[in-house]
């Protein structure tokens, strides 16, 4: 958790992958790769492990899944590593995420019996939950002047840095905007005053770790390779009740 001081730091059980993308950083960075040559890299590996869904090479699809998780916090590394911080690198990055996560659950439902509309309800289930977590956290990075590129509200179109063009941040802001901005408008919804409370205890933050994308994805690979597959798209519909639990407790023990 390089992002918050160390009184303040959680475990956070969907960052398992940050040691590896460190190390992915680091090797990356005296060369001519940039973070946004390593977010391509975690697409492609999201692509290849939903290929294995659709083919039934399960392990192998858990492997790529993970990559991916691990590549996702890799180019984040690197661009702090070689200190080139950018929007269109934190926009691609979670536009990609959110395509990537509708491709991944529209092949689970493709390879069993389950009706379109569970996997309708577990793709919104899955983004609030990810979006719960990814509210709390940005607040939390806030409060102890964490990085530049991180907002608890996504109102704005955001300055471009150096380095990167206006027009780009322009046109993905719009497309983050138009894919995320229900999901933000309604985990506001829902808590409208978390950035105002007392600061979110690290055991908190740890159980609503389990809402972040690599754990998500953690989680669907060992569905897989258990040949779990059936409970995949109904777990998280079920498990997006621990939403209003989560809030719950953050309101009424930690809010204002």
């Amino acid at each position: 958790m390089s992002k918050l001081p160390k009184a303040h730091k959680f475990i956070d059980l969907s960052d398992y992958g940050r040691p590896i993308a460190k190390r992915i950083a680091k090797s990356l960075k005296n060369t001519s790769f940039t973070p946004i040559h390593v977010t391509i890299a975690f697409i492609i590996s999201g692509l290849i492990g939903v290929a294995c869904i659709l083919l039934g090479y399960f392990w192998l699809a858990a492997f790529f899944l993970i990559f991916k998780s691990i590549l996702d916090a890799a180019d984040g590394e690197l661009a702090r590593i070689k200190e080139t911080p950018s929007y269109v690198g934190r926009y691609l990055d979670s536009v990609a995420d959110i395509i990537l996560n509708a491709i991944i659950l529209m092949a689970v439902w493709y390879i069993t019996d389950l009706h379109l509309w569970m996997t309708i309800l577990a793709f919104i289930g899955l983004q609030l939950q990810g979006t719960l977590y990814n509210y709390y956290y940005v607040i939390l990075r806030n409060q102890f002047d964490g990085d530049t590129t991180s907002r608890v509200f996504e109102n704005k179109t955001p300055q471009a840095l150096e380095g990167e063009k206006q027009s780009h941040v322009n046109i993905l802001f719009r497309l983050y905007k138009i894919l995320y901005g229900n999901f933000d408008n309604a985990i506001y919804a829902l808590d409208k005053n978390a950035s105002r409370g007392k600061i979110t205890p690290n055991w908190l933050m740890t159980a609503i770790s389990t809402f972040g994308l690599g754990f998500q994805l953690l989680l669907i690979a060992i569905f897989l390779v258990l040949g779990w597959k059936d409970y995949i798209i109904p777990f998280f519909i079920g498990y997006s009740m621990m939403i209003f639990v989560f809030v719950w407790i953050r309101k009424g023990f930690y809010g204002k």
